[in-house]
């Protein structure tokens, strides 16, 4: 981030201090501050980057109970995700979806196969321990054509969920967090732990922006860091052992192609790992890879990956006609497990580990390893139990499975007030009511306020600059990168390019009263950003795949 005057000043809150300060704003930083707030701790939450940028936005994007822990032994962990995965599903119906999973196995010699029983005595209990009935309707049959038809293949289908915008649900939890009086700041930098007789006292922060160092007193200090977590234990010259170790995941995003898959799929690659192929955000994602990295900052996928990825997609669909060539984007992430040296990835626990740094001269201190997007707000209740706040667990899911056609039915209603209020198209303004929910009804009082305001943000795009208006008055988004890659996720999008990144900039600085030269500072930092995170394919669309793409195309 280069400091410039054109960046405003943020006020520091130095001289307040705090029951709890969390250090890390991905998903379940987030969480975490979210819970201790609402319990009554004064709270504060920092983030070196933005909120949900690294691990979070990294991920495969799905709400799942893991249907390969219970090869492992798990059934714990399975349990407790799936009702967490209920819990999403009622809360936030506009982001988090039920899907029917496909698995796909490939029928090999008896003795190398699990048996059909196991894998349905498996699928019987995942279900049972989600304790809701939803209908499945896939057409496997259908499904089976698409496949390469030289191999011979078991298909079993089962219900899971996928939050394609984990950045929109981390948004919410935020403005959740600040609304229960949590201080938060994003592209503020923990630069040290301060300690005195061998316990925490508060931390040494620097904001990005402004260049501006200052202290911090807290009681207690949470480092949620993901996989920067022993980065920051070791700044603070606190002598403990390793606590991560760091596997990376790799994904790529292909074009939807004829006879494209409805439903994910999880299948067996090559090597016997499990891949998903996941219709997302209109295209589909593939992945993930396992790969030590302890880099975060610099990770990236490899060439071996991204062929693993091709290579795994096309022995399933061989007929796709796609090649490496057609690879939209790719992008990883590193998982933060525990280290466990001489296990193998697939081995170690996903199960969270909250470690106390009491015995490590720094008593107060506590840091969290693994965590999973499904997982987060179960995550955030154990911490800040251990905190000291007393935090019942939330009431069943399962109480009332008959409401869910309520929940469609709300997002609905949502999208005919925002079209209605806004002045927009219909389905535009279901467009804005599922990525915001309830708050698209503030984003439609934004728009009509001006006419300025309901202008698309590029012009194959329904999405609105009120949305970006909104995101930086009420969600903390500060620069550009902000807005497009996480509270308006535009930039993920199939027909995303330089010149939408331009059009975006020149309609959104205006509304937020950037001057240009900010404007363009803006917009050159962006495209930086989004060549680290995603690594975009450097020829330009066409016309043709722009028309075709799967974002709605109506004018506002």
């Amino acid at each position: 981030m280069k400091v410039s005057s054109t960046f405003p000043l943020r006020a520091t809150p130095q001289s307040q201090r705090f029951d709890v300060l969390v250090i890390g704003g991905g998903i379940n930083g987030v969480a975490i501050a979210r819970e201790c707030a609402l319990s009554g701790k004064r709270t504060m939450l920092v983030e070196q980057h933005d909120f949900a940028s690294g691990t979070t936005s990294r991920s495969t994007r799905i709400i799942h109970g893991g249907l390969r822990y219970l090869e492992h032994g798990e059934i714990g962990l399975v349990r407790e995700s799936l009702r967490e995965r209920e819990h999403l599903l009622d809360q936030f119906p506009h982001l988090v979806k039920p899907l029917e999973f496909l698995l796909v196995e490939p029928r090999k010699p008896r003795s190398l196969r699990r048996s059909s029983l196991a894998i349905r005595t498996g699928l019987w209990l995942y279900h049972r321990w989600a304790g809701r009935d939803r209908a499945l309707h896939s057409d496997i049959a259908a499904f089976e054509r698409q496949l390469d038809a030289g191999n011979s293949w078991s298909i079993y289908s089962y219900e899971d969920a996928q939050c394609e915008f984990p950045e929109r649900l981390t948004a919410e939890w935020l403005v959740e967090a600040m609304a229960a009086g949590t201080v938060v700041r994003n592209h503020t930098r923990a630069l040290e732990l301060l300690r005195r007789n061998g316990r925490v006292t508060g931390a040494r922060l620097r904001d990005e922006i402004s260049g501006q160092e200052y202290d911090i007193a807290a009681t207690s200090i949470v480092n949620a860091t993901g996989p920067w977590a022993d980065f920051l234990i070791n700044a603070s010259s606190i002598a403990a052992s390793r606590m991560v170790g760091g596997v990376r995941g790799s994904h790529v995003v292909l074009p939807k192609f004829a006879g494209a898959i409805e439903q994910p799929v999880y299948a067996e690659a090559a090597d016997g790992r499990q891949i998903f192929v996941l219709p997302w955000n209109g295209q589909i994602l593939v992945g993930t890879t396992e790969v030590a990295d302890s880099e975060p900052d610099t990770t990236q996928p490899s060439g071996e990956e991204i062929d693993y990825l091709m290579s795994s997609f096309l022995r399933l669909f061989p007929r796709s006609g796609l090649t490496k060539a057609d690879i939209r984007y790719s992008f990883a992430g590193i998982r933060p497990l525990p280290y466990a040296p001489g296990k193998s990835y697939s081995a170690v626990t996903r199960h969270h580990i909250v470690h106390d740094h009491r015995g490590d001269g720094a008593a107060g201190l506590i840091s969290l390893i693994g965590g999973k997007l499904t997982t987060a707000a179960s995550v955030a209740r154990d911490v800040a139990r251990k905190l000291g706040a007393r935090i019942a667990e939330p009431a069943n899911a399962f109480a009332a499975p008959a409401q869910e056609e309520d929940l469609d039915h709300a997002v609905r209603e949502w999208s005919r007030l925002v079209s209605r209020k806004a002045r927009i198209s219909p389905n535009c303004a279901q467009s804005v009511a599922e990525w915001h929910g309830r708050q698209a009804l503030a984003i439609a009082h934004t728009a009509s306020l001006d006419q300025r305001l309901r202008e698309p943000l590029c012009s194959h795009n329904c999405h609105i600059v009120a949305e970006a208006v909104e995101a930086v008055a009420h969600e903390c988004a500060i620069t550009l990168g902000d807005i497009l890659l996480r509270r308006v996720p535009v930039a993920l999008g199939a027909c995303w390019s330089e010149a939408c990144s331009r059009e975006a900039a020149n309609r959104i600085g205006p509304a937020l009263g950037w001057d240009q030269s900010r404007v363009d500072i803006e917009l050159e930092e962006f495209e930086e950003e989004r060549r680290r995170f995603l690594h975009p394919r450097p020829s330009q669309q066409t016309t043709t795949e722009i028309a075709s793409s799967h974002l709605r195309s109506e004018t506002v």
